[in-house]
């Protein structure tokens, strides 16, 4: 086995440990998202209720909250579509600064004695 086939392995063996140990370790316990952690921080702060500064445009459509699995469903394609973004941009850029010699040296005209 080379070596970077063993980081390799490791390297996942790290993630699947990082992401599942919290969930066996701690019985019992609620992983909240940060919108439900920050409106009670600011009940705690305030002593009020926390109160949202717009509807969503979804919500006053349909006139009902939207279900969880629409709300993760549009998570989702919103995280595809910035992971595809990135990825194009990185491609780009690697592309670029890997043919960009090639190109250069190709539109010279080749000096004939």
């Amino acid at each position: 086995m080379s070596r970077n086939t063993k980081i390799v392995l490791v390297s996942l063996l790290a993630v699947v440990v990082l992401a599942f140990v919290p969930l066996f370790a701690l019985k019992d316990a609620e992983f909240g998202g940060s919108d439900d952690a920050g409106s009670v921080k600011v009940e705690e702060v305030t002593g009020k209720e926390y109160e949202p500064w717009f509807t969503p445009v979804l919500e006053q459509i349909l006139g009902r909250e939207l279900p969880g699995e629409v709300e993760s469903l549009f998570f989702c394609i919103q995280t595809g579509l910035g992971v595809g973004v990135l990825a194009y941009g990185f491609g780009y850029l690697t592309a670029r600064k890997k043919y960009g010699g090639m190109q250069e040296s190709a539109s010279e005209p080749e000096e004939t004695p």
